[in-house]
């Protein structure tokens, strides 16, 4: 079911203060950033800064999966319980979140993401 990790999403109360934490740490400026999202692509996947999201959840790691409703499913019949259920979040992407026994997992589908490599001296190492 799962095609791998895609997207990590931290939670912030300050969106300035993580912004001028990551970007340096990174090495790159956000390809998406609004008041309501910032995105990193870092090695092929998503580091996200979310305003609004649940800071005493803290980071929701999202899987990529094909189909996202499929994906819920699936993840409901082996005994997870929806948290979030199927949304589009714009762009032709869909998330959900389930609780699980070691917290909240995320699915995203998203027919944009490319895995890109990583170079030795690149964002993220």
């Amino acid at each position: 079911m799962f095609l791998g990790l895609r997207t990590v999403i931290y939670p912030t109360r300050d969106l300035d203060a993580a912004k001028a934490f990551f970007t340096p740490l990174l090495g790159v400026e956000p390809y998406f950033d609004e008041p309501f999202y910032v995105g990193y692509q870092v090695g092929g996947y998503e580091l996200a800064l979310h305003p609004t999201a649940d800071v005493d959840l803290g980071p929701v790691t999202y899987w990529g999966v094909g189909n996202a409703d499929r994906a819920l499913a699936q993840l409901v019949a082996g005994g997870a319980t929806v948290r979030e259920p199927v949304q589009d979040v714009g762009d032709s992407i869909r998330v959900a979140t389930v609780d699980v026994p070691v917290g909240v997992l995320g699915v995203i589908e998203n027919p944009h993401f490319q895995i890109q490599p990583v170079t030795p001296d690149g964002p993220g190492r």
